[in-house]
């Protein structure tokens, strides 16, 4: 499933004009665009079904895994950065910042005025009882490998907050803008998540982990440009045919995880309107490295040469994503490697590294289920037939979604799986494929891919970070242990009941997981 150098306080860039400079040699910060219609229709009530529920689901931020959470929650809770619709990272809780030369002290100016749900007004003393379980040794936090570097945080004097990092990241901001560390009310030292209050668009009114979730309209919200229902209902709605039902009932007003199987019949519904990100995910079948099988660099590549990504991409996907390239920066993200191959389906080259590995054929066990994505079994099986050219047997088992991550992600030696796209290159690969991070499914550890990505974190010059990003998507693709076929695109359906500005965050479903917050009422 899814997975960033010390110096004086002289050596600040001492405005926060120079500050913003440093984050757009980071190439993430970038002016905030205009496309929100200046007055968006107030009131109604928006109703959600989503797939991406359980019974499991918390209101703590440290557990959040799931697009129930993750979307409701982003519309109770405020970060100190924000993913801004064009995929800019914007000051949200925070209003102004300074970093030092090396990227290593992050000093931030908090933005006054706010105030949470319980009327209590946002201090730096928050801010810092809200990270603090999110990092350290003994944090038991999903978001705890994003902030692998945060050595301390701590209030520097009132309304400013200091974040102190063991190496330098010009990329810092946008793991602030993770959808996990969100910023809470405190009280001796302690945040408070039990309540539900948070500083968000909407109060949350009940919570019933995995089945629903009811907010309504923060009126003493800081941005008067967003929150524009009067309420938000989220129904969690894990099945696909359930979920298309319900939309075409108008029992609510939009869902996401669109069957591709459905699409055409629901693009031919007047009332109805498809919505899609594209490369949001990249599906991936992850080869565990330290296991013997898959040990050997030879028996990977043949893998990865033994499949037809564009037959994959036709059948299992119906067209609506992109082949891959083993690794896992998108087509559309700047650092994207163009000049790389694009591997294709050779089962003769497969034979040869067969060869090199000194067997004649391979005889492997692919765990597949659904829950990766939809059309992950029927992608497994038309890997199988595939692979038979190749000299490579193929046993799918197929099992259900309930329980199929407990059991099998990162213990199974080949899986289906996935990943939200990212978006920085960095993020997903510190999540996923740097040494000994929590989300490293193959278990990989490339000396030289962890060198590189220590290098990227402080390169300033975007050139040459392009070309760090570079060798790190050819070391994925070429020695990695993730055969990454496909990226999909996120397909939502919306009643024309509800509209948006026309642009959706680039990065991720759900228009960034924000559209509580960003939509409004036709």
């Amino acid at each position: 499933m899814n997975q960033l150098l010390g110096g004086s306080r002289r050596d600040f860039l001492r405005t926060t004009a120079l500050a913003g400079c440093a984050l757009a040699s980071s190439g993430l910060w970038l002016p905030a665009s205009a496309a929100e219609p200046k007055a968006p229709k107030k009131g109604g009530l928006f109703k959600l079904g989503l797939g991406g529920a359980s019974s499991t689901n918390s209101m703590d931020p440290g557990s959040w895994d799931d697009t129930f959470c993750f979307v409701g929650f982003s519309a109770i809770h405020n970060t100190l950065f924000e993913i801004a619709p064009d995929g800019s990272v914007q000051p949200e809780l925070a209003e102004s910042f300074e970093v030092s030369a090396d990227a290593r002290i992050w000093t931030l100016k908090l933005r006054q005025g706010v105030t949470f749900h319980n009327g209590k007004s946002m201090t730096a003393e928050d801010v810092v009882a809200s990270i603090r379980p999110h990092f350290g040794k003994d944090s038991q936090s999903v978001a705890k490998a994003l902030l692998g570097s945060l050595v301390d945080v701590r209030v520097r004097e009132a309304g400013v907050v200091e974040f102190e990092l063991s190496a330098g990241n010009l990329d810092f901001p946008s793991v602030l803008a993770d959808y996990h560390l969100v910023i809470l009310p405190s009280e001796n030292g302690v945040a408070d998540w039990r309540s539900g209050v948070g500083a968000g668009a909407y109060q949350l009114k009940t919570f019933e982990p995995g089945v629903r979730m009811q907010m309504t309209k923060n009126p003493n919200y800081w941005k008067s440009h967003r929150g524009h229902f009067d309420g938000a209902e989220i129904v969690g709605i894990n099945d696909g045919a359930a979920r298309t039902n319900a939309l075409l009932s108008g029992a609510v007003d939009v869902i996401n995880n669109v069957d591709f199987k459905t699409i055409g019949l629901l693009a031919r519904n007047p009332n109805l309107v498809i919505e899609q990100t594209e490369g949001a995910f990249h599906y991936s079948f992850p080869m565990l490295c330290d296991d013997a099988q898959f040990k050997d660099n030879n028996v990977r590549l043949a893998v990865k040469h033994a499949v037809n990504r564009k037959a994959l991409l036709d059948t299992a996907l119906r067209g609506y994503g992109q082949v891959g390239n083993d690794h896992p920066v998108r087509a559309t993200d700047r650092f994207f490697n163009k000049d790389l191959p694009q591997r294709e389906y050779d089962p003769d080259k497969a034979r040869f590294y067969l060869k090199q590995a000194g067997q004649d054929g391979l005889k492997i066990r692919l765990i597949a289920s659904d829950a990766a994505f939809l059309g992950a079994v029927d992608a497994a099986i038309l890997m199988k037939e595939q692979a038979k050219a190749a000299g490579i047997e193929i046993d799918v088992v197929r099992e259900p979604a309930d329980g199929f991550w407990a059991k099998n992600w990162g213990k199974s030696p080949f899986i289906t799986s996935f990943y939200y796209s990212s978006i920085t290159p960095d993020r997903i690969f510190s999540l996923g494929y740097a040494k000994d991070a929590p989300w490293n499914e193959t278990h990989w550890d490339n000396p030289r891919f962890n060198e590189l990505l220590a290098a990227s974190r402080v390169q300033r010059d975007l050139a040459l970070r392009h070309e760090i990003y570079n060798e790190m998507q050819q070391l994925c693709r070429d020695e990695g242990g993730a055969l990454i076929p496909l990226f999909g695109n996120a397909v939502a359906a919306r009643s024309k009941r509800v509209t948006h500005s026309g642009q959706l965050a680039p990065w991720s479903e759900m228009d960034g997981l924000r559209l509580i917050e960003r939509w409004w009422q036709a």
